[in-house]
């Protein structure tokens, strides 16, 4: 089979990528759904409102992350992602129902968002830490890109189908939610159906001090740190398209729902050319990440200025190919980097600084939007990437690494290489 596919040799990998398909499909289509609720129905284009949503999704994420680790460390994570799958099933039958029934207004959309936060807490990072004990060590990376695939595939599908569905009933979101929750079926049906003893169970933390424990583990690992500063960045500036695109469509290219839901469609195509490219990589390399994100940064400056719609949707392609390259890389090397007893706990702390910045970012590009126009909000998420960049590689050369610049094929590598190894030490959990 093709490096690209390693992972799907194995069946219960299979099983696991077609069910987060179904489910990655449904997940595209509320997100459009959502957004245009909000947009069109319950506020009048206003885009603080929507960030205030978007950061609402994602308030929860930061504070639950240390707790919600020791719990995948401490259970069964397949268990735990049932568990959590039902749950985020019954709080999409919630959004149906109020919109079917309409009855909706701004606070349930927010409540529901934050409800779903509280779930996702406890989901994503079982989610990532499930990974590894679905396939060997040596497919993680293949592993980590595959599932990018899958929900940047999903991606292809998703909002284009919900922009047009929501044309096609007249600007009614309902049956659109309601695919969304159907869809969770396909992910239970998934982790019931794989087969136990083919799993690689990591080793159970212990719990007292998980938590501690964790954190302290983290400390001895300066390559994951400067991995989460990058995330941090990117998660909180850069990955706002849910809002660059809603803006831009409809108060700059004056555009509908179906034209709208067409960029996240468009964007999509660049992002899984992205998957596709990182599942062929064995190891994550520091100097494709750091490319990769000020290739972001500069093309997100570029949005900015787009002249048209025509434009603006052809740069979402390349956007969505270094904005994937990045999180693919910095998501494998923390898989990687990670002792298994730790790994929960480290992907819990990894998703709450990458979705748990959103908080932060979102009101705040939503505020942007209302006040200086959206164009201001791609040149903001650009510039603070670009800076990142920046910071990072003085970092790299005053902190105890050094950096070393190769020029083959007049394209730069740049390669970090660490010089500080951190002290080995027993550390409790």
């Amino acid at each position: 089979m093709s490096r690209t596919f390693a992972s799907f040799e194995v069946k219960n990998y299979r099983y696991f990528f077609a069910g987060a398909l179904v489910s990655n499909i449904g997940t595209w289509v509320h997100r459009i759904a959502q957004d245009w609720l909000v947009l069109t129905s319950l506020t009048d284009g206003s885009s603080s409102a929507l960030g205030l949503v978007t950061a609402l999704q994602f308030l929860a994420i930061p504070f639950l992350a240390p707790y919600a680790g020791g719990v995948v460390d401490r259970f069964s994570k397949r268990n735990v992602l049932i568990v959590t799958q039902l749950l985020l099933m019954l709080n999409s039958f919630a959004m149906w129902l109020i919109v079917f029934t309409d009855v909706a207004e701004l606070w349930h959309v927010y409540l529901l968002a934050f409800a779903q936060g509280i779930i996702v807490s406890f989901d994503n990072p079982a989610r990532q830490a499930f990974v590894p004990e679905i396939v060997s060590q040596e497919r993680v990376a293949n592993a980590v890109g595959l599932n990018s695939t899958s929900f940047n595939g999903a991606r292809l599908i998703g909002p284009g189908a919900a922009g047009f569905m929501i044309a096609a009933f007249n600007d009614d979101v309902a049956p659109a939610l309601l695919i969304n929750t159907l869809s969770f079926v396909a992910m239970l049906i998934a982790l019931v159906a794989m087969d136990k003893d083919e799993l690689h169970p990591s080793p159970r933390a212990s719990r007292k001090g998980a938590i501690r424990g964790g954190l302290r583990y983290l400390k001895t690992k300066p390559d994951i740190i400067v991995l989460l500063v990058i995330v941090f960045v990117l998660g909180t500036f850069g990955l706002n398209f849910q809002i660059f695109n809603a803006t831009m469509a409809t108060e700059i290219f004056d555009k509908g729902s179906g034209e709208y839901g067409l960029l996240g469609t468009i964007m999509a195509f660049g992002t899984l050319a992205g998957a596709l490219m990182a599942a062929r990589r064995q190891r994550p390399r520091m100097r494709t990440l750091l490319l990769a994100l000020l290739a972001f940064s500069l093309l997100t400056i570029a949005l900015a200025f787009s002249p048209n719609y025509l434009v603006y949707a052809a740069l979402l392609v390349p956007t969505g190919f270094f904005s994937l390259t990045v999180m693919t890389s910095a998501n494998a090397a923390v898989q990687l980097s990670s002792d298994p007893l730790f790994r929960g706990r480290i992907m819990a702390i990894y998703m709450a600084i990458f979705l748990g910045g959103t908080p932060i970012g979102a009101p705040i590009i939503g505020w942007l939007g209302d006040v200086l126009g959206p164009r201001s909000t791609l040149l903001f998420g650009g510039a603070a990437n670009l800076i990142a960049v920046v910071g990072i590689l003085i970092y790299f050369s005053t902190k105890g690494m050094r950096l070393r610049i190769r020029y083959s094929n007049y394209l730069p590598r740049i390669h970090a290489e660490w010089t500080v190894q951190a002290h080995e030490k027993q550390i409790g959990y």
